[in-house]
């Protein structure tokens, strides 16, 4: 199993993104693109971009026609 690179690891347009999905995930909604666009001011075409590579990287998972977090060791605490 390859494990997932380090969230450092991340791109500022990737960590926008996820950071856009987790707060989204906060509050019990799935993230849509346009959500995430919206939310991190990115053009739609960028964000798609972003949310298939988390997705391919294992950081985000697909569902339906919105973006939840994948499984991570950690919790959400606000």
């Amino acid at each position: 199993m390859n494990e997932r690179p380090d969230v450092q690891a991340l791109s500022g347009v990737d960590t926008d993104v996820y950071e856009a999905v987790s707060g989204l995930a906060v509050q019990g909604r799935r993230a849509t693109v346009a959500e995430v666009a919206h939310a991190t001011d990115l053009p739609e075409e960028t964000v798609r971009r972003s949310l298939d590579g988390l997705t391919e990287a294992g950081w985000l998972k697909a569902a339906g026609t919105a973006y939840v977090l994948g499984p991570h060791g950690w919790g959400l605490e606000y």
